[in-house]
């Protein structure tokens, strides 16, 4: 599987979780600008359906805003069908699904 030891999940309740993700060594950020190792933005769906045990059908709206990469800790809020995603108290990206 793509994210298996990308993350660590430090804290997770309904509407929100906290990851860790790994170091530029995850094979992952290897792949996706081999020198410039960045999050590929589609993870971000794996992570939320992992986490909050969803199955995603549908993405109604993806917003990417900020580059995302290793060893960061991202914040995942979700309120319904919504989420947002933080990193480092700035919103990285958003999501209607």
């Amino acid at each position: 599987m793509l994210t298996d030891e990308l993350y660590s999940v430090e804290f997770k309740d309904d509407t929100r979780a906290i990851v860790r993700l790994s170091d530029e060594n995850h094979p992952l950020f290897k792949a996706h600008f081999p020198t410039k190792p960045i999050l590929p933005g589609f993870i971000n769906f794996e992570i939320i359906a992992d986490v909050f045990n969803i199955e995603i059908t549908t993405i109604k709206k993806a917003k990417f805003l900020k580059t995302v990469i290793p060893n960061q800790t991202l914040i995942y809020e979700k309120n319904g069908n919504k989420f947002r995603v933080f990193c480092n108290n700035e919103e990285v990206a958003n999501f209607i699904l």
